[in-house]
């Protein structure tokens, strides 16, 4: 269809100041020409259109309905970074989706919001809207229509700025749209549409006297994302002003105003425990409101259930697993408060692993994967976050491992090659990374009221060190599976350089732990907003000795031993739950998950009950007047790190067609596991005193103690 498809928009000369907006809202957009265009097209045929195969994309965002249908919104985000905002990104992405609409009549109508918003929004910096569409009727023949002139368009200066509707102000006729030149190059997304369902809270349907004022809150059962939706019944002026709060918190208002009957629906993602509304009517007659949520998130074909004996520890799965649902978009969002960029692959990192665990689906975190290639061949191997791109080869191999898509690191060759070269390039003369650009990012704390987000070296160094072992480690095993044996080589040599260069320099053989990072003064030439100049203070935390135990820099009866002071808060500083996520790993890594997997996991079990509808953000407060969100997925890791630890699970083989399992109990009486693999799902029951039963479907080789299960 690629031959056939054509952008279109507003007509130039009609509308010359909506035209063209920023590329990214993460600079100035008060340049950006905030508009909303809709667009229509009727067609009428002489018989029933059995079927219909749509390929459709909008810049920045759009909706998309057919027959009175909702059926998509989008696009796919190109998944950016925080740099490299000023000028517009390559990858752009359409959707695929087949209807079935047995009409002789197709109606489409598309509403385009051009500008970015929030800041996982990017646009090529002119607004657009492209549908084309293959046609089959009942007697088998095929018509092809798409996007052209013929479409009507208008201006909706109702959507006159974001979260604001004043349908005070009529939107202009319907005029023919102008073809304008293709500079999005659309791909089709590798996933499918977001589901969709509307969420009705308890007093949603509002009725207001003449002159009435209204304050109410609508409570939902859990944390959504979602858009907020209102429909008005109204002869006269009908104000409402919607707060989405998820729990008390001031939260993010939408507002509108109506003169007659409407529906409103917000295009701005929101993460939404309850809605306070605030309405008005200001007219003679009674007036009727419908304060609804369109619930929206990657689709959810299958969901594995997860149960143990200790309730509370259920609970703490329950409440991950409907985090990582939300945070689960076109890309993989740290919040959908926040909607923050591709390129926080810490979180995301974690969020693929939990998804082994709950929903089995891996398409996104292999697009995630891949859409971070992107950012990083386009700034010759550099992310903002140093160490996240570290963590990228990781989610690399382990995405590999879990998918069997060889696929995917060919795809990705390119941008793993650039990584490591400009890592090459901030080697010190003592063979420890020296000059990055930053040490950014280790843990979301404070120490000495030093941000550990962008901390000096003194405080990010060996971090930073270790996580590039962890990538030289996994790089090993890419270019391995590709048959690049030279590569692979290369990767070994330089990996253990790096730990002779992290044991000698950054392990305090006397306390027996590893510091921080060294007090050597930072080059000049580097310091800026991101990369402040170095502290003479020495720090011992437990970050860079969880790193240790987790990646295997130091030998493994060095890392038990640092697991047990860690455990046993012989080392300084918090953590927040994402750390203790490589904690975990250390734990299992290293045989330790009968001692302390539970012991761990403790740390969950109040801020769960306290908020069971969604997971706080962090466990100890950078700062006393920092609030944290209940919708952050990174905070989720005892949806894998439980499960995995119960089953003592090892994947073998690419595509998990070879698993070890050493099942255990851990101190519990019983759990009822469920593993989603791509040829099915694994099922383990355990009960004390008894053996595990455990089930597998066929293609898939499971060994327990060294038999097939």
């Amino acid at each position: 269809m690629n031959h056939r498809e054509q952008w279109i928009w507003l007509p130039q000369s009609r509308y010359p100041d909506h035209q063209h907006t920023v590329y990214s809202a993460n600079i100035d957009t008060s340049q950006g020409h905030y508009t909303v265009a809709e667009f229509r097209r009727d067609y009428a045929f002489d018989q029933k259109v059995r079927s219909a195969k749509l390929r459709f994309s909008g810049d920045t965002v759009f909706q998309l309905y057919c027959n009175d249908a909702f059926l998509a919104t989008g696009p796919a985000c190109v998944g950016g970074d925080f740099i490299g905002n000023e000028t517009p990104r390559s990858n752009f992405y359409s959707a695929e989706l087949e209807i079935h609409p047995d009409a002789a009549r197709l109606s489409f109508f598309a509403r385009v919001r051009m500008m970015p918003v929030q800041i996982c929004d990017y646009s090529e910096g002119h607004g657009g809207f492209m549908l084309s569409a293959i046609l089959t009727f009942d007697d088998g023949t095929e018509q092809v229509v798409c996007t052209d002139e013929s479409w009507l368009v208008r201006r909706n200066g109702a959507f006159c700025a974001p979260g604001e509707y004043d349908g005070r102000i009529a939107p202009d006729e319907f005029v023919s749209a102008e073809i304008t030149p293709d500079i999005w190059h659309a791909e089709v997304a590798p996933i499918p549409i977001r589901s969709e369902r509307e969420l009705a809270p308890e007093g949603c349907d509002i009725r207001l006297e003449p002159g009435e004022k209204k304050s109410l809150v609508l409570e939902l059962d859990l944390i959504y994302a979602g858009f907020v939706c209102v429909r008005a019944e109204t002869a006269g002026e009908l104000s409402v002003c919607v707060t989405c709060r998820e729990l008390v918190e001031k939260g993010r208002q939408e507002r509108a105003v109506f003169t007659a009957d409407g529906t409103y629906r917000g295009f701005t993602l929101q993460s939404v425990g309850n809605m306070l509304v605030e309405c008005e009517n200001r007219s003679a007659r009674p007036s009727r409101l419908r304060v609804t949520l369109i619930d929206t998130h990657y689709p959810v074909d299958e969901e594995a259930e997860n149960i143990v004996s200790d309730e509370a520890l259920t609970q703490v799965l329950k409440t991950c697993r409907q985090t990582l649902k939300i945070c689960r978009q076109t890309h993989h969002l740290d919040g959908p408060g926040h909607c923050e960029p591709l390129a926080c692959t810490g979180d995301y990192y974690i969020q693929s692993l939990m998804t082994l665990f709950s929903f089995g689906d891996m398409r996104l975190t292999a697009f995630d994967v891949v859409r971070t290639a992107v950012l990083l061949e386009r700034e010759n191997g550099r992310m903002f976050h140093t160490t996240y791109s570290c963590i990228w080869v990781r989610m690399l191999y382990d995405t590999y491992m879990a998918t069997g898509d060889a696929g995917l690191l060919a795809r990705c060759l390119r941008a793993l090659n650039l990584l490591l070269k400009r890592f090459e390039t901030y080697i010190g003369t003592n063979g420890l990374v020296e000059t990055p650009p930053d040490y950014m990012f280790v843990d979301w704390i404070y120490i000495d009221g030093i941000s550990m987000h962008h901390p000096p070296k003194a405080l990010g160094q060996t971090c930073l060190n270790m996580f590039y072992f962890l990538a030289l480690d996994a790089a090993e095993k890419v270019y391995a599976a590709l048959s690049l044996e030279r590569e692979a080589q290369s990767c070994a040599g330089k990996r253990e350089a790096l730990r002779r260069a992290i044991n000698s320099l950054l392990y305090d053989a006397e306390k027996g732990i590893y510091f921080e990072g060294l007090n050597t003064p930072t080059d000049e030439a580097l310091i800026g907003r991101w990369m402040p100049q170095n502290v003479s203070k020495r720090y011992y935390l437990k970050q860079s000795n969880i790193l240790a135990a987790y990646t295997g820099v130091c030998d493994d009866e060095t890392g038990r031993r640092l697991v047990d002071m860690v455990m046993r808060n012989e080392i300084g500083g918090d953590c927040q739950p994402y750390f203790l996520h490589y904690l975990l790993e250390a734990v299992f890594r290293l045989g330790l998950r009968e001692r302390w997997t539970l012991a761990i996991l403790e740390q969950w079990k109040e801020p769960v009950l306290a908020c069971p509808k969604g997971l706080a953000e962090g466990f100890v407060k950078p700062e006393p007047t920092y609030t944290f969100d209940h919708s952050h997925a990174w905070s989720g890791t005892p949806l894998y790190s439980l499960p995995k630890a119960l089953l003592g699970m090892e994947i073998l083989e690419t595509g998990m067609r070879t698993l070890r399992l050493s099942p255990s109990l851990l101190g519990l009486k019983s759990a009822s596991l469920e593993l989603l693999t791509p040829c099915g799902k694994v099922v383990c029951e355990l009960r004390e005193g008894e053996p595990p039963r455990v089930s597998h479907p066929e293609g898939i080789t499971v060994l327990m103690d060294g038999k097939k299960a």
